[in-house]
């Protein structure tokens, strides 16, 4: 009968395990997900501008990272420099285009766990209806239910840099530069519905 006992319990104990150890699957926040970039303006400045985020999910498996995932969809609708001109600038024929490649998206292909919550996030990425391979450095900034929300959430912080000439964006290169410093940070939260399940 203990036998049986102890049976039961290592069976229960297993499945709360396997739960805790499945993929949790996030919506990314766009209220608190920017993803900026940065380039050199003739020498004299250094420039940023926002890519607001349409959508993005993620996949993260915290005990088994590399079956971790991460989506995200950047209309350029809502790019955003803090300046009027230069937003529609960036969005005509000679820049990004966006009224043929509306969209920017990255997906990706393998996630790479580093040790000390740092990753490497490998991926595609698709601008000007061009996509090359894109390595992002990512740090796990804090996992755990929102102290406002109550819903399991997690946030990143991520870095990058590509060279735009490669996505066919080279207007004014190199006088501006061709590479973009890319920093992103993201929170996001298992949605309402999905945890109620």
């Amino acid at each position: 009968m203990r036998a049986l006992k102890y049976l039961a319990l290592a069976g229960l104990l297993g499945a709360a395990l396997s739960v805790q150890a499945a993929p949790v699957t996030y919506q990314l926040d766009p209220a608190h997900t920017m993803v900026l970039f940065s380039w050199n303006h003739f020498g004299y400045s250094n420039p940023t501008a926002n890519l607001g985020l349409g959508e993005g999910t993620l996949v993260f498996d915290e005990q088994h990272p590399a079956n971790s995932s991460v989506e995200v969809k950047l209309p350029l609708d809502l790019l955003d420099t803090h300046v009027p001109a230069l937003d529609e600038h960036l969005k005509k024929a000679d820049f990004l285009d966006a009224a043929q490649y509306p969209v920017v998206t990255f997906k990706s292909t393998a996630v790479q766990a580093l040790g000390a919550n740092k990753f490497k996030v490998s991926g595609n990425l698709t601008v000007h209806g061009v996509t090359k391979p894109v390595v992002l450095d990512a740090t796990l900034n804090k996992i755990g239910p929102h102290p406002m929300t109550k819903a399991s959430s997690v946030g990143f912080d991520a870095t990058a840099s590509i060279k735009r000439s490669e996505f066919g964006v080279g207007a004014y290169v190199p006088n501006v530069s061709d590479e973009l410093a890319i920093r992103i940070t993201t929170e996001a939260s298992v949605p309402k519905q999905a945890a109620a399940k």
